[in-house]
């Protein structure tokens, strides 16, 4: 089937994608072994490896493990909670997201100078709705220093979506979740979020001979079984969102790694999960529901309809993140 904003193949014409099979089995027969993690567990690493997805060929959610249900919902429910800029549990679990809570805990917080459930000034949604303009420094207790914003910053998902109307075949269409004073760490600065954005880098880019939009997301830390493919569904919607609000065919995600890594206690599950034969992708449309939104910030993971879904039987893959 097709639809205005992703013209997919009929499932019939659909090919079997092996990427990100492949990368798994890539970093786990191939990856440079890194014995002290800051997460305190060996983890075999890969150094900026690529995937590229054609929308065509149907929406990239893997299907060596299931992902539908609240599986899908809580990965809308996080990203649709940071383009509305949250960065509290309490927040996070108003949109349908709910495993944030095992990184949100008082001591990690006191860590950072946090309250408990608080990600801090330097998360995605602050960094995407908020992100700071001016900032004042503190020196602490221990003669370190602190950044805090200090007030109203920089809407970039506002003003992504209205360039790209504006401007369309601009090659500016760049948001970032990554603020160095809120994000680095050391023996004479304490950082100003929870955990260091992962991913959330995106450049959207218009095809002007076929009025195509393409994303071209970069992720800095990427845990291949646990987190990636939950990052990837979150992707490959905000491009399904974007093309709604701005009339375009979404038509490729380019997602590129800078540290792809398994970690010690996953290796088991990923010889499982290399085991398995992908199947076809299925769709992902926005359900009539969606149809008048005209602000982004107005989807919820209700919006979202899967179609022809194949998988897998769910797996819980542990991570020490």
């Amino acid at each position: 089937m097709s639809n205005p904003e992703i013209m997919y193949k009929s499932p019939e014409s659909r090919t079997v994608d092996y990427q990100y099979r492949d990368l798994l089995e890539r970093a786990l027969r191939h990856g440079t072994t890194v014995p002290a993690t800051m997460q305190g567990e060996t983890a075999r690493m890969l150094i900026a490896p690529q995937l590229r997805y054609e929308m065509s060929n149907g929406f990239p959610m893997i299907t060596e493990r299931d992902l539908s249900g609240a599986n899908f919902t809580n990965a809308l429910g996080e990203h649709i909670a940071f383009l509305n800029g949250a960065r509290t549990q309490e927040e996070l679990e108003s949109f349908g997201c709910k495993w944030w809570s095992r990184w949100l805990t008082k001591e990690k917080g006191e860590f950072f100078g946090l309250e408990e459930g608080e990600m801090g000034g330097g998360s995605y949604g602050a960094a995407w709705t908020d992100f700071p303009l001016n900032t004042v420094a503190t020196e602490l207790p221990d003669g370190r220093m602190s950044y805090r914003s200090e007030g109203k910053g920089f809407d970039q998902i506002e003003h992504l979506v209205r360039q790209i109307k504006a401007y369309p075949y601009a090659r500016t269409h760049v948001i970032t979740p990554w603020v160095p004073q809120f994000a680095l760490q050391h023996e004479g600065l304490r950082r100003n979020v929870n955990t260091a954005p992962c991913h959330g880098t995106v450049h959207v880019m218009v095809d002007q001979q076929n009025d195509a939009l393409n994303i071209h997301h970069w992720q800095r830390s990427g845990d291949l079984p646990v987190g990636v493919p939950f990052n990837m569904i979150q992707y490959a919607a905000f491009g399904l969102m974007l093309a709604r609000l701005t009339g375009f065919t979404f038509d490729q995600m380019v997602y590129t790694f800078s540290d792809a890594h398994i970690y010690e206690r996953q290796y088991s599950h990923v010889e499982e999960l290399i085991s398995r034969e992908p199947k076809k992708f299925g769709a992902v449309v926005l359900a009539p529901e969606a149809d008048g939104i005209e602000n982004i910030k107005d989807f919820r993971p209700e919006h979202f309809a899967v179609e022809g879904y194949e998988s897998h039987p769910k797996m819980m893959v542990p991570t020490p993140v």
